[in-house]
């Protein structure tokens, strides 16, 4: 990271914003993960109760009977990605239509405003001061100089970012211009003419402020009261062809990242659930061997549990893979590595934590991200590494800054 010349990438997903400390455990997590937010869709549109015009049912109901035809396709317990990524498929072909599953075309389009106003609601929420690790990262790319722009993508919808960067003043393009409606400029993204200072924020999933006209323009708002249809992908589109521009060529821009010479690119909070990113991932990185992505997960990589025996037999251990996917992934991936906190995967080796030696100083120890692990008379029985953990990464972020300070105060370059 310190060579200025290689490209290098941040990949910021779901799980990020569960690294942000709050003033109180009740107010924790600033932003839910998927399945928090997925409750909390059901529970506010489950206080929708009244038949709004044109709709043959409240949306209570039709949320509730939407999700069991969800079901039906085989996603025994879908999460609200599933949910919208099935209803704008049935809003695609339910146009002209009577009926669909048992909705009308007005019950489909509301459903999905009435969900995608839900998402934008719990996530336009503030950081709670400026010593979070999106500002920590900010802080990073704003005092690193070097000779190729930092790319960051992300698959969250929140502003987390922007309002890091902007509080910080760090510039970043976003891929929209303008002033009174921002508009989404692909030659500006395919070209990548913008300076080299700029930070680019490639926000592949769509954002709680990016709107569809009916003319079908992408326009980018201040304000999240705005009429026009939410531009929220949760997933890999199949359908509705107006939806699809941002998203192609944001995922277009990840493949031409990884395909740069010695590129870097660095995952946080990314679970490898999506399979359409996964896919762009690794045929990026087999058609450019000298890329190289690391994804820091948090937590182990195996859980092991004991279930207790029937009458006198012994206890079985249980040992279950916390990321099956991700370690399936980089076993056969030599340029796909996954630490987690107990093993990574490296060049498709798998292996425990170890380090290189037993008596490093303290300040070798950047962020605090290598963690003994002590048995009961304290005697060190191994080592963790934490960096899978959003603020320990943006604590290694921020020592950098000063260590990169100090090496050029005293080379005198």
């Amino acid at each position: 990271m310190s060579q200025d010349k290689k490209p290098v990438g941040f990949f910021i997903s779901a799980g990020c914003p569960l690294a942000v400390n709050m003033p109180t455990k009740e107010e924790w997590p600033l932003i839910p993960d998927v399945a928090g937010l997925t409750k909390y869709v059901m529970d506010e549109i489950t206080k929708e109760t009244t038949i709004v015009e044109g709709a043959t049912k409240s949306l209570a109901v039709a949320y509730s009977q939407l999700i069991e035809e969800v079901v039906k396709t085989g996603k025994t317990n879908p999460n609200i990605e599933d949910i919208l990524s099935f209803l704008r498929g049935m809003m695609q072909i339910s146009k002209g239509a009577a009926d669909i599953r048992g909705f009308s075309e007005a019950d489909l389009e509301n459903l999905e405003k009435i969900v995608c106003q839900k998402i934008a609601k719990k996530l336009n929420v503030k950081l709670p001061d400026n010593k979070t690790p999106y500002h920590k990262l900010a802080k990073w790319v704003n005092n690193i100089d070097r000779d190729t722009p930092i790319e960051i993508f992300t698959t969250n919808y929140d502003l987390l970012l922007e309002e890091a960067f902007e509080s910080l003043k760090v510039p970043y393009f976003d891929g929209f211009v303008g002033t009174i409606f921002p508009f989404f400029d692909l030659r500006a993204v395919e070209d990548s003419m913008i300076p080299n200072h700029w930070t680019r924020l490639w926000k592949i999933h769509g954002s709680i402020n990016w709107y569809l006209k009916k003319n079908k323009d992408v326009y980018r708002s201040t304000s999240l009261e705005e009429s026009d249809s939410y531009i929220i992908h949760p997933s890999h589109l199949k359908y509705d062809q107006s939806r699809k521009m941002p998203y192609l060529a944001l995922i277009d821009r990840l493949n031409k990242f990884l395909r740069q010479n010695s590129a870097v690119l660095i995952l946080s909070g990314y679970s490898f659930s999506d399979d359409h990113l996964n896919d762009t991932i690794l045929n990026a990185l087999r058609a450019n061997p000298t890329a190289m992505v690391i994804a820091l997960l948090f937590g182990d990589l195996t859980t092991t549990t004991e279930e207790k025996g029937d009458g006198e037999e012994e206890g079985i251990s249980k040992t279950v893979i916390n990321y099956e996917k991700a370690l399936e992934l980089a076993e056969n991936r030599s340029n796909l590595s996954i630490w987690t906190f107990d093993e990574a995967v490296i060049g498709g080796l798998r292996a425990k934590w170890y380090p290189t030696k037993s008596d490093y100083e303290a300040e070798e120890n950047i962020g605090n991200a290598v963690r003994p692990i002590k048995d009961d008379a304290q005697k060190i029985v191994g080592y963790n590494f934490h960096l899978g953990d959003f603020a320990v990464l943006g604590d290694f972020l921020q020592e950098l800054i000063g260590k990169e300070q100090f090496k050029i105060d005293q080379d005198g370059v």
